[in-house]
């Protein structure tokens, strides 16, 4: 079962990617700058973040088969309007709908694994399920690069829609609500009707999450760290190879696979190396420095070979992203693991959304300056993990890992 959801995740993953490879086609058709390019890939994070509440209320009251089977056609909608879209307002409103459709993609698999695994199992199969779900990167990178040169970007997104189509069948097929284990939290269509929170507790059990000292420090440094990952990947790794190196598109896709194939692999060893709540803590505040380093090398040193390998560094270090996750769920009471999903990955979303368009506003500045907007972008990206990580570091931690 995990697996058939996990395909819904893979194809969210190759949506959510889709732009670093059409973004030269796009400018091309639709004149677009860097900063509408930046709204455009944001607009799928923001729709995806801002439905992680209502998705975590819905999975907490139908459970995770009916909440995804609801929501997945909307995506294939959407990409169905990107395919035929006749200007940039119709892209817009298709991405919406895909993030809408996408958005309980990955928390239902997070909240399946909290609930049905034990808590020191979270992290590995968390890692190994993330790993499974960048497949969906794969096909973003030098498959998708060779469809757009061979014909267009509009039949990358058919193409998208098509598979989200079969995945959509094989979770119908493959996918049932299994009983709640004893002691779960949250309700699901197998909880007795008298067990069932009211929508008024299930509202003011999210507003509870926001009272805990230490959702603070962890919501900030959710808003930046998948955000660097996805801002690189899923916005300007084509564009900044394209336009900074004259690589081709075909080209550019070699490196965009490149990275995905090691973030495939990633999560699953950071997750088999999680060195448990209190460690963890120093691990992420480290690891989000050394990637904030990392892209401001790339923001410093306009060197080629800096330009490739970076990137599939960034994918190799991003892994460690996983353990947030495992922070999330070691810093919250069974009771609240589903909310706290849900707000967390609302916040990664949200996150993917602020950095876009604050690096695609970036890039218009630097470009109208006459400097270079690549330089721009990356030492945005750059400064915002730094603040992620010093809040972290900074802010309350949980009791029992402080």
């Amino acid at each position: 079962m995990l697996l058939a959801m996990v395909s819904g995740f893979a194809l969210s993953q190759a949506f959510r990617t889709v732009t670093a490879i059409m973004a030269s086609g796009l400018r091309a058709e639709f004149g677009l700058s860097a900063q509408a390019l930046g709204v455009f890939a944001g607009t799928f994070a923001f729709a995806f973040g801002t439905m992680q509440l209502f998705m975590g209320i819905a999975i907490d009251f139908w459970g995770v088969r009916r909440t995804l089977l609801a929501a997945f056609p909307i995506a294939i909608a959407g990409a169905a309007l990107s395919a035929a879209a006749p200007g940039y307002g119709a892209l817009l409103l298709g991405q919406m709908l895909i993030g809408v459709g996408c958005a309980p993609a990955f928390l239902v698999c997070t909240v399946f694994i909290a609930r049905y695994f034990a808590p020191s199992r979270f992290a590995a199969v968390s890692g190994v399920a993330m790993g499974v779900g960048g497949l969906g990167m794969l096909f973003t990178g030098t498959p998708l690069a060779w469809l757009v040169a061979q014909s267009s970007w509009r039949w990358g997104f058919a193409v998208l829609a098509g598979l989200a189509a079969v995945a959509w069948g094989l979770i119908y097929w493959k996918v049932r609500e299994p009983a709640p284990p004893l002691g779960a939290g949250a309700a699901t269509p197998a909880t007795p009707a008298a067990q069932r929170e009211s929508l008024g507790q299930v509202v003011r059990g999210f507003g509870a999450l926001f009272l805990q000292p230490h959702t603070g420090g962890i919501l900030v440094l959710a808003l930046m760290t998948y955000a660097s990952m996805l801002s690189l990947r899923g916005l300007w790794l084509g564009p900044l190879l394209i336009d900074r190196h004259a690589f081709s598109l075909v080209a550019s896709g070699h490196v965009a696979t490149a990275m995905s194939l090691v973030s495939l692999f990633s999560p699953a060893f950071f997750g088999r190396l999680d060195p448990g709540p209190g460690v963890r803590r120093h691990w992420l505040t480290g690891f989000t420095a050394l990637m904030a380093a990392l892209f401001a090398s790339m923001g410093v040193w306009q060197l080629p070979w800096l330009d490739v390998a970076g990137p599939v560094a960034v994918g190799l270090l991003s892994g460690y992203m996983v353990l947030q996750y495992a922070d999330v769920r070691s810093a919250y009471p069974a009771t609240m693991t589903g909310r706290a999903m849900s707000v967390f990955t609302m916040a990664l979303f949200l996150g993917v959304a602020l950095m876009q368009w604050a690096t695609g506003v970036a890039a218009s500045t630097a470009k109208a300056q006459g400097a270079e907007p690549y330089t721009a972008v990356m030492f945005t990206i750059a400064g915002m993990l730094a603040v992620g990580a010093a809040a972290f570091h900074g802010l309350p931690a949980p009791r029992q890992q402080a």
